[in-house]
């Protein structure tokens, strides 16, 4: 592998330093990958208007095809990072408008490029916003394939549209996890429920291993809800939902029957629910909802190798 920058008329800033990670990676067979560190590219998805493309500038790589805002990382960016930096700068795109919610990344030991998938959950318009895009375009989904595709994203897209379907949840039997460690938790309910929320606020942010959910990709970021019952309803926070997909659910009543309540209005609306529950009784009535049901060992293990 050689490090090569760019030369005239190849992809680079149109003004500034250039960064350490804007050169090509050359294989020992000679072909080329743009990011020293590897690169990174943003998939918003609308739910109303499709695809976010970008009609590549001739002078290019691929010039003149589509794909995705996105290029090279910076040394030691996290991809998630890195795919929001490059969709600001080529697209305007506002950090805040949109929710990851996989990666997908293809490594060749040498080079590797991440597809970040994020939902958008603040509608916004893409400007063109440097010398990169002839233009910019939401782009249904049904008719991406029938673009001039970057050879790189046409390969990737096989795969990546079949998994816009998938969304997985979380469901978190608070009482049952937190009663699984005997650390005093019974001594302030609250305390020990909100330590919980904490870790797996963290947890989620920093995207969930996908073998660990049965799924595809790398990283997912499941929507989570943690069901709180009698005392530890105090461990609520001032917001019913926070930006990385946490929802506290307080139980009016018994905590097992609001967590079947959310299990199913979750999967009524398409999600693919696991919950996090020790107890059998309650396994046994989310399974027959069609959730997945692992135990409170499940999300202990994760939220310590995370740690």
């Amino acid at each position: 592998m050689t490090i090569q920058p760019p030369a005239p008329g190849e992809p680079r800033r149109p003004s500034g330093p250039r960064d350490p990670g804007d050169a090509w990676v050359i294989a020992p067979t000679g072909e080329r990958y743009w990011g020293r560190f590897g690169a990174a590219g943003l998939l918003a998805v609308d739910a109303e208007r499709g695809i976010l493309l970008q009609h590549r500038v001739g002078w290019s790589h691929h010039g003149g095809t589509w794909a995705l805002p996105g290029g090279a990382r910076h040394e030691n960016e996290d991809a998630g990072v890195a795919a929001l930096r490059e969709a600001r700068e080529e697209a305007a795109v506002p950090p805040d408008a949109v929710r990851q919610r996989f990666w997908s990344v293809l490594d060749l030991d040498i080079w590797s490029y991440t597809t970040v998938i994020a939902d958008v959950i603040k509608p916004f318009d893409p400007q063109i916003a440097d010398a990169e895009s002839v233009a910019l375009e939401w782009v249904p989904v049904d008719e991406v394939a029938d673009r001039p595709l970057h050879p790189a994203f046409a390969s990737a897209w096989e795969h990546l549209g079949p998994l816009l379907s998938v969304r997985p949840a979380v469901v978190i039997d608070a009482a049952n996890v937190v009663g699984s460690v005997p650390d005093g938790w019974w001594r302030d309910r609250a305390g020990a429920a909100g330590r919980l929320i904490d870790r797996v606020s963290g947890w989620q942010a920093r995207g969930v291993d996908a073998n660990a959910l049965g799924l595809p990709g790398a990283h997912w970021f499941p929507a989570v809800a943690v069901v709180l019952e009698g005392q530890a309803k105090g461990a609520a926070r001032p917001a019913d939902e926070s930006g990385a997909g946490i929802r506290v659910v307080l139980a009016p009543g018994e905590g097992d029957d609001e967590i079947v309540a959310e299990t199913q209005r979750r999967i009524g609306g398409g999600e693919q629910v696991v919950v996090v529950t020790s107890d059998r009784g309650l396994a046994d009535r989310v399974s027959d909802a069609g959730a997945r049901v692992v135990g409170a060992g499940w999300l202990l293990d994760q939220l310590d190798a995370r740690a």
